[in-house]
């Protein structure tokens, strides 16, 4: 195995650290939601949903019944601090004692930012594949800027994973969150602390959603490959949780933060490029998604990415191409771990290729 995670006092110790989140999966979890609730003893409930859930939302604001003190339906992408500062405004004034998240990652990231404010509890309800309510990571967006922490606090007290939710995706949302998924799995399988958990976890993930998200694209009503898209899924979010990204998700967290963009169809746009880049650096990593998939695993991951009827180019979602090597450079100038050693030509040259 190689560059695993050592204890600073022996480096022949690995260290495996995992996050307490209890998970329910399956269809009508939503129903459990309040008794969930009732587990982490909240009496008044802020229910955050994005715009997108307000069909469960609706349900589940009735299920809470009097429990629920507020709702709110601004969060954004890249979880913008002004608008947790909204939000923080609406927990303080209905004296909020726990957090509720419905919706995609957007939703989960103003939670762990609540949370992050205040210590309150949540309980996630995601009705993507975004992976983040299964980690202890909060990105969140000041002046064009996304940074990251990690705080074993922040990960959501219990997560509920009702495959019914996601039948609202639509097919182009449904791609797109599926390839971010398979993203975490990617890049845990190459992180410099992965163990045997992270890259089991990682496998079978790649494997699930590989296999399941086209049969899900073909129907988008089948109510058990999305199941098993969103069951590949949650393990790809427990490897987010277990090891550190790589350039991937620098890119897009660096893309994003700077230029608002979409978050899965940024992702899903940017994995083939990445992959092609890093895996002959990571020769464990390619071999063990070569056996997962049976094939080449960078023209499985583009065949499915330029399956998207939306942007499928930089250039498609208005990134200016001079503003690439400025791009390149803040990523080199602060890089996270990654198997190929990161220079502002090669980067470049990959974000020239994306765009």
């Amino acid at each position: 195995m190689a560059d695993p995670t050592t204890h600073p006092d022996d480096p022949r110790v690995m260290v495996h650290e995992g996050v307490a989140t209890r998970v329910l999966i399956g269809s009508g979890a939503l129903r459990r939601v309040p008794d969930e609730l009732a587990r982490v003893g909240a009496e008044r409930v802020i229910l955050v949903a994005t715009r997108s859930a307000s069909a469960p939302a609706a349900d589940l604001s009735a299920a809470l019944g009097s429990r629920l003190a507020a709702r709110f339906d601004e969060a954004q992408v890249h979880t913008p601090v002004e608008v947790t500062d909204r939000a923080l405004a609406v927990v303080t004034a209905h004296h909020a004692d726990a957090v509720v998240a419905l919706g995609g990652g957007s939703a989960v990231g103003l939670a762990k930012a609540l949370t992050a404010r205040t210590g309150i509890p949540q309980v996630a309800v995601p009705t993507t594949y975004a992976g983040s309510e299964v980690t202890p990571v909060l990105g969140e967006t000041r002046g064009g800027v996304k940074t990251t922490r990690r705080d074993p606090a922040l990960a959501p007290r219990t997560v509920v994973y009702d495959p019914t939710l996601t039948l609202s995706m639509p097919r182009g949302l449904t791609l797109t969150s599926g390839l971010n998924a398979l993203a975490h799995a990617v890049e845990a399988l190459w992180a410099p602390d992965r163990t045997p958990v992270s890259d089991a976890l990682a496998t079978e993930s790649a494997k699930a959603i590989v296999e399941a998200l086209p049969q899900v694209l073909s129907d988008l009503r089948d109510l058990t490959a999305r199941a098993r898209v969103q069951a590949g899924a949650w393990l790809a979010g427990m490897c987010l949780a277990q090891t550190r990204m790589g350039l991937h998700h620098q890119l897009a967290h660096t893309l994003g933060g700077s230029f608002d963009l979409p978050h899965a169809e940024l992702h899903a746009m940017l994995l083939p490029h990445v992959m092609d880049f890093d895996l002959p650096a990571a020769p464990d990593a390619e071999r063990r998604l070569e056996r997962a998939l049976g094939t080449d695993p960078v023209r499985v991951v583009r065949g499915l990415a330029a399956g998207h009827e939306g942007a499928r180019r930089l250039r498609d979602l208005g990134v200016p191409r001079d503003a690439l090597a400025g791009v390149a450079a803040r990523v080199v100038d602060a890089p996270y771990p990654n198997p190929r050693p990161l220079d502002v030509e090669s980067v470049t040259a990959l974000l020239e290729r994306a765009w």
